[in-house]
């Protein structure tokens, strides 16, 4: 006697639509598919970038879903380590792809809490088909740039870095003469100066000491040689590119208190690519915003969000220090003046971070609809 096989569908499908989350890492990818809410997951690990068994596996899903060949399909993964590359792949298999601010997806805030692959997969699977069906508050997308963009930033990230490597360097060379009672404050043509160091008892320095500083002075010049090829190509992309990123950088540059490395950050991380609908995103994507923790009788200010970029917020700081300095008859410099200028250093320091971000509505503004911020001078 045959008996069939029952089984009780207790979950909601969406319609014609295969939903997918990937958890990745460099030697595995974990595939979850489903169609509905409340229902077990179709779980799949494949190698890391393989991209045959990934569209293996999509045409799988289908068929044991019984969907169409052509039916739609949205996945989701985390930013991280695999860029948007994966990204762009995906769109041109016809699939609707969302990067996921990781830091936005909410966990649970218990002590101890289990943490596996498994688990944040059917997490991002969960999340994705609250999103597709409206809750967009669930999590942060990231807006992905296109290749051009994602391109024009790479010379300010990589100065940012070969500067970092330059500051490294010196520390490192001062420190090791340092700790032999060796002051030297400029490093300019120290591997031709090693041999006429002496000690704190008029010796020379040991052979593998000064073979070490060279090694790295050596370094230290070569990082430097860097520096100078990146600042000359990107002077010569002003010269010779007139696309928007080059002219925002131009725009920028004509204010006094803005040089040309702050032009091209403010230009290539946030205003040449991002649509910013009014000041509260200008002032959210680098994280200058207040976060409010106001429940029952305990209201107080958390500070701001940090969220968002932190090298153009760092930036952002920076310039807004350099603006009262360079533009002291500007509106917003006496308005810090007037508000935080008697304070203490405390004070002074919190008031420049509002600065920082009425100052970065302000160049959007500048940039956008061509409004010069009040009293703001022009270089000559």
């Amino acid at each position: 006697m045959e008996t069939a096989a029952t089984r009780e569908e207790r979950y909601s499908t969406r319609g014609n639509t295969l939903y997918m989350s990937m958890e990745l890492s460099e030697a595995k990818w974990l595939l979850m598919f489903t169609v509905g809410a409340g229902q077990p997951p179709r779980e799949k690990t494949i190698r890391g970038s393989d991209r045959a068994a990934l569209e293996r596996e999509l045409g799988r899903a289908r068929q044991r879903f019984g969907l169409a060949p052509e039916a739609r399909v949205v996945s989701c993964y985390e930013a991280g380590r695999e860029g948007f590359w994966l990204h762009r792949y995906l769109r041109s298999l016809g699939v609707e792809s969302l990067v996921v601010d990781s830091s936005s997806i909410a966990v649970n805030r218990r002590r101890r809490r289990a943490k596996t692959d498994r688990l944040d997969a059917k997490q991002l699977l969960s999340k994705l088909l609250r999103y597709d069906g409206g809750e967009h508050k669930a999590w942060s997308v990231v807006r992905v740039p296109t290749v051009a963009d994602e391109a024009a930033r790479q010379p300010s990230r990589e100065l940012r870095t070969l500067r970092s490597e330059r500051t490294r360097s010196r520390n490192r060379i001062q420190g090791l003469l340092a700790a032999q009672g060796i002051r030297v404050r400029h490093l300019g043509g120290l591997a031709q100066r090693l041999d006429e160091l002496r000690l704190w008892d008029g010796t020379a320095l040991a052979p593998e000491l000064k073979a070490q500083v060279r090694r790295e002075h050596e370094r230290l010049e070569h990082v430097e040689r860097q520096i100078v090829a990146v600042e000359g190509e990107r002077r010569q992309r002003l010269r010779q590119v007139t696309d928007t990123v080059s002219a925002q950088v131009r725009k920028l540059q004509r204010l006094r208190a803005i040089g040309p490395h702050s032009a091209w950050t403010f230009s290539t991380e946030l205003f040449a690519w991002r649509q910013f609908r009014n000041r509260r995103q200008v002032g959210g994507i680098v994280g200058l915003t207040g976060t409010p923790y106001d429940s029952g009788q305990r209201p107080h200010e958390q500070g701001i969000s940090k969220a968002g970029n932190p090298a153009v917020r760092a930036m952002s700081i920076e310039i807004a220090w350099g603006w009262l300095r360079y533009q002291p008859r500007s509106a917003l410099a006496q308005w810090y003046q007037a508000r935080f200028g008697h304070g203490g250093s405390r004070l002074r320091r919190i008031g420049i971070v509002a600065l920082a971000r009425k100052l970065l509505i302000a160049l959007w503004r500048y940039l956008e609809f061509d409004q010069l911020p009040a009293g703001a001078e022009l270089k000559v």
